[in-house]
């Protein structure tokens, strides 16, 4: 009954939309993808993967002088998961994807709550992680201020898992869903100052993971600390960008952590009114071996797909607490007329640790997508090449000669963004 219920409120929504501003609209995005060495190096002996899924969304906001509120609900179809007529959806992805609602306070003031995107800056530490069909969200209380071009957040998290709110005494508070950093607790605080040309945030984040002792009860928490900036500048034809960040504290499993950064700077150039030039590096810290720490920091809840290569091989589900990375990367976007536009870019990994062999260097990746706007509509292809060294295939744990001769990827996706009402006046 749950898709029943959310529909009829976007109806009632809709149905009182006249004394408000209110704004129906959906998203449908399906993509085609052919995965042949996707996220890890694949075997000779291995299949290449083919599927396609589909992302479906509709969406409602409200809006008044005292409150906004937004809804957004999802589902997440791969073609033929269902058997013929199915009574119900067989990975049973149907599920809120946003619901919350902005109170305005007053005098620059307001406060944020319930289910949200978040996602600030280049989207290295806090993003939206739209390329996964599924999105990231989190369940989160915000203290908002803005005037003129500073902005301040004040992020609080506090999870729970149990199904039975009136069970609160019985049940405690131990938090039973792990894994992917996913939080018990969470507090944050992202400054933001933006200038004619320089732009810089704050960001201090706190995380707390739920321990488990050895027979699996509740055993305190341990608390990761994240601190950085990032920093903007752009003039003429020229930009650049920077981010600066650190962990301290302890990761899930009160495994310390010690030293771990991530450092990146991004440049570029507008070389003529249809090419963009960029060039680039990053430095994010590996595992020192030390017995009980880790000098390996992670970029948690990053848009990570948009860095390190669109294969994945780094940092999307992997790679938490390997010999971090050591990127250095250069694209080109061209613009092709008619809404249509190519980007090229070229990345060179290697490992800012050494592996256990002494190797470093762990290959080349080229990526290229192709992306055209239609009326109402939009498609992009892109294709991607991984030229693994040594060092990947012991990092993949693949030997070489027992890999693929050829690790590539390639995807197809049509986005339909269509609005259904818009009382808003312009």
């Amino acid at each position: 009954m749950k898709k029943q219920y959310l529909i009829i409120t976007l109806l009632f929504l809709a149905a009182n939309s006249i004394y408000a501003q209110f704004t129906l609209d959906g998203q449908f995005r399906p993509r085609t993808e052919y995965r042949n060495g996707f996220g890890s190096i694949i075997p000779d002996a291995a299949d290449a993967g083919f599927a396609i899924s589909t992302r479906a969304r509709l969406n409602a906001k409200y809006e008044s002088e005292a409150y906004q509120f937004y809804l957004s609900i999802q589902d997440v179809m791969v073609w033929g998961e269902n058997r013929q007529i199915l009574p119900d959806d067989q990975n049973d992805s149907f599920a809120v994807f946003e619901a919350w609602a902005n109170i305005n306070l007053g005098k620059g003031w307001s406060t944020k709550l319930g289910r949200q995107v978040i996602s600030y800056d280049d989207q290295r530490i806090f993003g939206g992680l739209d390329w996964a069909q599924q999105g990231r969200n989190h369940d989160a209380g915000l203290l908002k201020y803005k005037k003129d071009k500073f902005m301040l957040d004040v992020g609080l998290a506090f999870s729970q898992d149990f199904d039975n709110p009136t069970g609160f005494q019985s049940v405690g508070t131990a938090y039973n869903t792990t894994g992917f950093f996913t939080y018990k607790t969470m507090q944050y605080l992202y400054a933001k100052q933006q200038g004619e040309k320089f732009s810089g945030s704050l960001l201090i984040l706190n995380n707390g993971f739920q321990n488990f002792d050895i027979d699996g009860a509740a055993d305190g928490v341990s608390s990761l600390q994240t601190i950085g900036t990032h920093l903007g500048y752009k003039s003429g034809k020229f930009n650049a960008m920077a981010n600066l960040f650190i962990q301290t504290g302890e990761r899930q499993g009160e495994l310390d952590v010690k030293g771990a950064y991530l450092l990146g700077l991004e440049l570029g150039y507008k070389a003529s009114p249809k090419v963009a030039l960029g060039l680039g590096t990053e430095v994010i810290s590996g595992n020192d071996g030390e017995p009980g720490e880790t000098g390996a920091f992670f970029p948690l809840y990053g848009t990570n797909h948009k860095f390190n290569g669109f294969m994945d091989y780094f940092y999307v589900g992997n790679h938490a607490n390997s010999v971090g990375l050591f990127d250095i990367h250069a694209s080109a976007k061209f613009d092709l007329g008619k809404q249509s536009s190519l980007m090229v870019k070229v990345l060179n990994f290697s490992g800012e640790q050494d592996l256990p062999s002494g190797e470093k260097s762990l290959g080349t990746e080229i990526d290229l997508v192709y992306a055209k706007k239609f009326k109402g509509y939009g498609l992009a292809i892109g294709y991607s090449q991984m030229f693994a060294s040594d060092g990947m295939y012991e990092l993949k744990g693949v030997s070489e000669d027992l890999a693929a001769s050829s690790q590539n990827w390639a995807w197809v996706q049509l986005t339909i963004k269509p609005q259904f009402l818009n009382t808003k006046k312009e």
